[in-house]
């Protein structure tokens, strides 16, 4: 096999298609710059004078308009069609950056914050849909699992530059020069997205839809999916920003060993993610669900139940939790019908993020009576949305 062909198997195995390629070369310009600062945000809002109650509100702020942007987003990608929506969410997050760069004051920043997150929030419906555009129902998974390790590249990358650029110029200028970086580096993923997305055979629907008739054209096994899914991430969300406390302070680790846990946590994912995506792809997606739904369940028992010298173990089943992700996400666009396709994962994650908002509340309600108990009912919740995904009848075999 020539060189040629050894490089035509390889795309055709990891769904690397035109559009898919651009896509990935404009989530890793994008991230590159993001990665540099977004880390150490709050600690430069509080060098502007933000106190800590603007802290917690300015991430219950992204949290919202992170679920509040999710519709639009869909709604803007059938409506535009891909390419143009996804380089207007380039640019909205691009003057966002700007906003950053220029505000001297944290209430302008968390006000720039509204544009930075129409990339990461408005853009995820239309990204779905455009892989769903692109690739077959036999290569969506391959190329959600692509795009999800790709997404993580800048993650490894980014943050230790951030961090020395803070080291060497100090937090305000570091941030700054991240923020400029950022700045040039999303107008380079606008001009790349622009001039070369091919728009799918099938254009995108501009028939005027309410999002309650969105609801109604929903099918019902992805109705289905979408009410696993809000318990078993209620339950992940409820538990999620307690870990740390609990593995700190419970079982008398240290952050660096904290440290450790997530990186191994984020190796164990990165290694399912191909070979999971390959046999979702040939022999179905509901055994691949399921097993992300388990291994919801079973992290937060793990970390009650495993002693402290093997609590390590439990963070290799949380790296386990995205062995299905990929699965999940192109059962998601198998469902959702082509014209609509946007807004139907747009209103997914709308409805998702809206009934996970009050997940850590209740969480720390719980914590405050008895630490355990998080945990506890963190697994009791995403373990009835596994029971529902798993029981409910007339569900389709690869649902």
């Amino acid at each position: 096999m020539n060189t040629r062909s050894r490089v035509a198997a390889i795309r055709d195995t990891l769904a690397l298609e035109h559009n898919i390629v651009v896509l990935l070369a404009a989530l890793l310009i994008i991230g590159m710059g993001e990665e540099l600062w977004v880390r150490f945000m709050p600690k430069y809002l509080e060098a502007l004078g933000a106190s800590a109650v603007a802290l917690g509100a300015y991430g219950s702020f992204k949290r919202i308009v992170d679920t509040v942007y999710q519709y639009p987003g869909g709604w803007l990608a059938d409506k535009l069609g891909r390419k143009r929506a996804l380089t207007l969410f380039n640019l909205m997050a691009a003057l966002g950056y700007l906003i950053y760069l220029l505000a001297s004051h944290w209430v302008l920043v968390i006000a720039g914050t509204l544009f930075v997150l129409a990339w990461s929030s408005m853009s995820q419906p239309a990204i779905f849909a455009l892989i769903g555009d692109t690739l077959s129902r036999s290569r969506r998974a391959m190329g959600f699992s692509v795009q999800s390790i790709w997404k993580r590249v800048p993650i490894v990358i980014a943050p230790v530059i951030g961090g020395y650029l803070i080291h060497r110029l100090g937090l305000i200028r570091g941030m700054k020069v991240g923020f400029a970086v950022s700045l040039v580096l999303a107008l380079a993923a606008v001009y790349l997205q622009s001039r070369l997305y091919r728009e799918p055979s099938q254009p995108a629907s501009k028939e005027e839809i309410s999002i309650t008739s969105v609801w109604h054209i929903m099918v019902p096994s992805l109705r289905r999916l979408l009410l696993a899914d809000c318990l078993v991430r209620f339950g992940s969300n409820l538990a999620a920003i307690y870990i740390i406390l609990w593995v700190i302070n419970v079982h008398g680790k240290t952050p660096l060993e904290f440290g450790a846990f997530t990186s191994v946590q984020m190796l164990t994912a990165i290694a399912g993610y191909l070979p999971a995506a390959y046999l979702a792809d040939r022999i179905g997606r509901q055994p691949f669900i399921l097993a992300t739904f388990t291994f919801f369940t079973l992290f937060p028992l793990a970390l009650v139940i495993l002693p402290s010298q093997w609590v390590g173990l439990a963070f290799v089943i949380a790296g386990l939790r995205e062995i299905g992700e990929p699965a999940r996400k192109a059962r998601i666009v198998d469902l959702a019908g082509a014209p609509h396709r946007g807004r139907a994962v747009g209103l997914y994650y709308l409805i998702r993020g809206l009934v996970t908002i009050p997940a850590p509340l209740v969480g720390g309600l719980l914590w405050h009576q008895r630490a355990m108990w998080t945990f506890l009912v963190a697994a009791a919740i995403s373990g009835i949305g596994l029971i529902i995904y798993t029981l409910w009848p007339n569900l389709p075999t690869d649902a």
